[in-house]
Order: structure tokens, then C-alpha cells, then sequence
């Protein structure tokens, strides 16, 4: 998968969408993503396949269960393994939801 295929999938949750961050300031709830480092395969001195991995940032004002589900049935429904850490950023009283994914 690429990321403009990410980028598609993570829009069908209906939220704004933008790699890395938005120009402008979005109400929550909103999602960003970023390619957060690589986990290359390699063989014979080269990288035989290249592995992103992916952290999306569902962000919201409250914990909100119903959000998090449309970003996790999106994941599933394209069968995007993933796993999840989550935060309250004080500064911004925000809450983020990491889904970290690998893209091969």
C-alpha cells in the first residue's frame, strides 16, 4: 500500500485528514499521519523490501469510543494490522490515539 492509498483510507472515516500536520488550525476530531521510521529488509547489502512505518493521530477533545472505531474499522476493513498508544496532551487539552501501521 501507498500513502496516497493510506490517505484515501483514512478520508472514508470522515474526518480531515493531512501527513504530518495542517495548515490551518481543524476542530477535532481530526487525523494525521507520518512516516515515523523504517523497518527495511534487506538481503545480499540491499534493501530487498522496503517497510514505512506509519503513525496515525486521531485526534479528540474527550476520549471518544465512537471515533475511535471508524479509524479501527477502516484499518480492518483493509487489513491493516495495528497497534495503539494513547495520551492526553495538556497543552492542547487534546486526547491522542496513535495506531502505528506497516506499510510494505
Amino acid at each position: 500500500m501507498k500513502l496516497t492509498e493510506l490517505d484515501d483510507m483514512l478520508k472514508a472515516t470522515g474526518f480531515p485528514v493531512a501527513y504530518s500536520h495542517f495548515s490551518k488550525p481543524q476542530k477535532p476530531p481530526f487525523i494525521t499521519y507520518v512516516v515515523a521510521y523504517s523497518s527495511n529488509f534487506d538481503a545480499d547489502d540491499q534493501v530487498y523490501h522496503e517497510i514505512e512505518n506509519i503513525q496515525i493521530e486521531l485526534y479528540t477533545t474527550k476520549k471518544d469510543f465512537a471515533a475511535e472505531e471508524k479509524v479501527k474499522a477502516v484499518l480492518n476493513a483493509n487489513n491493516l494490522v495495528y497497534e495503539t498508544s494513547e495520551t492526553y496532551i495538556p497543552s492542547e487539552k487534546l486526547y491522542q490515539k496513535i495506531y502505528e501501521v506497516r506499510l510494505l
